[in-house]
């Protein structure tokens, strides 16, 4: 886990309609700074996003999100990717990502599913969605109850908020989709999305 994310601050979570979108898209990032990419399982061209991007932009670590079940980690797996998130958690969910060994980057919102968590063995946590709960007051508030915990906050951050995210201890890395949205993915803006991912890689 933290061999991916030692070395970002940023990661795009991206929900791909169009498979041949992906490998353009992984690019555009890549040459803004952004190589750690999270591709949502919420489209059915989502595995095989997950498996271009994995065969043809090697410099890119990618990853799949939104993973809900069992089943979401053999499909991940099976398309290449190199470690799981999930917008929560529940013991079969945990048991699938423990034994996929990929890194698995849990969710959890409140206090009690922070614990649960934490006694499965996870330390690293997704925050989920950020904005609706609470955002970063929450999050600085966790800080001084569930000490050696670190957290992703997605849903809702943006290029704005995203300093604040970053500014508090528990926070290494932060997810959103602002620097590729999907009305740029869909038009082929590869040369805005690379200057969104340059601004965002710079945080």
């Amino acid at each position: 886990m933290h061999a991916i994310f030692r070395s970002t601050r940023v990661i795009p979570v991206l929900t791909i309609e169009r498979e041949a979108d992906a490998v353009p898209l992984a690019r555009a990032l890549a040459r803004g700074g952004l190589s750690v990419l999270e591709v949502t399982l919420r489209t059915a061209a989502a595995p095989a996003a997950i498996a271009a991007i994995g065969r043809d932009v090697p410099e890119v670590t990618v990853g799949a999100g939104t993973v809900l079940r069992a089943a979401d980690v053999t499909r991940a797996l099976a398309a290449g990717a190199r470690f799981l998130v999930s917008p929560g958690l529940t013991p079969e969910l945990a048991a699938a990502g423990l034994a996929s060994e990929v890194p698995y980057l849990a969710g959890a919102m409140t206090p009690s599913e922070v614990i649960v968590a934490r006694d499965l063995g996870f330390s690293f946590l997704k925050f989920y969605p950020a904005s609706g709960a609470g955002g970063v007051s929450t999050l600085r508030n966790y800080a001084q109850v569930f000490a050696g915990t670190a957290f992703c906050p997605t849903g809702g951050v943006t290029g704005e908020s995203a300093s604040e995210y970053l500014a508090l201890a528990n926070v290494p890395v932060v997810g959103g989709a602002w620097m590729a949205p999907a009305d740029m993915i869909a038009a082929g803006d590869w040369t805005g999305i690379t200057e969104r991912a340059r601004r965002a890689s710079a945080l």
